[in-house]
């Protein structure tokens, strides 16, 4: 979440025109999904929350289908060294958090995380705000198709260990599925792959994208690993 005072001014419409055909189970799956088929956790009633987006970016790459992910640098005081999707908390000068606020932020956080030109990317879709209890933001998670791709990496080695691709085959992959044990006894959904292990919020929507979108394939959720799983 690198502040450059940059604030994204291009488009922020989400289209679904000229998606690649792969996308259409995620493009229809989204259009009916409720937030409780998603998440336990909901945006508190009380409109209690800082207000974030993330950009969940769908690509083709050289082994198919792809996901754009990152790893927070392990001297972050928060969710050091987790995998996630880019994003952060939305500025005053992204726009109304209700319609296109998430959008901007969205973007502008993944220029800012790994250097991606968001010009390529298109919106497709927007699914329902989400709620992490341990930080207290309300995210909005934003979908997009990395319609012309430009090369990414870190920008700022305090904020970003590395960024990432990784094939949806790989995330569909039996193999490359656990559930993760946290400390406090709770199971969650996870996948080793790129040597890391993609647990919590990212982790979450991701297996319920697969879900919804008829990509998921028989996996042993009673196979489990600690939150310090290596590979």
């Amino acid at each position: 979440m690198t502040r450059t005072g940059k604030t994204y001014d291009g488009e922020v419409a989400v289209r679904s025109d000229g998606l690649p055909s792969w996308l259409a189970p995620v493009e229809r799956a989204v259009r009916t999904v409720t937030p409780e088929q998603l998440s336990y956790f909901l945006p508190p009633a009380n409109g209690v929350g800082r207000q974030s987006a993330v950009l969940i970016l769908f690509g083709d790459g050289p082994d198919g289908p792809e996901l754009l992910l990152m790893e927070r640098a392990s001297s972050l005081r928060s969710h050091a060294g987790q995998p996630s999707f880019p994003g952060g908390a939305l500025d005053p000068e992204d726009g109304d958090p209700a319609t296109v606020g998430p959008l901007r932020a969205a973007l502008r956080e993944a220029e800012e995380e790994t250097g991606l030109d968001p010009a390529g990317v298109q919106i497709f879709a927007v699914l329902p705000r989400l709620y992490i209890p341990v930080s207290g933001f309300v995210v909005t998670p934003v979908l997009g198709w990395w319609r012309d791709r430009t090369p990414v990496g870190v920008v700022d080695p305090a904020e970003t260990a590395r960024v990432f691709t990784v094939p949806v085959a790989d995330l569909t992959d039996p193999a490359n599925r656990v559930t993760a044990a946290y400390p406090s006894g709770n199971l969650g959904p996870a996948f080793t792959v790129e040597s890391a292990l993609v647990w919590g919020f990212t982790a979450g929507v991701i297996d319920r994208i697969l879900h919804f979108a008829g990509w998921e394939r028989p996996w042993d959720r009673a196979r489990q690993v600690p939150l310090d799983w290596r590979a």
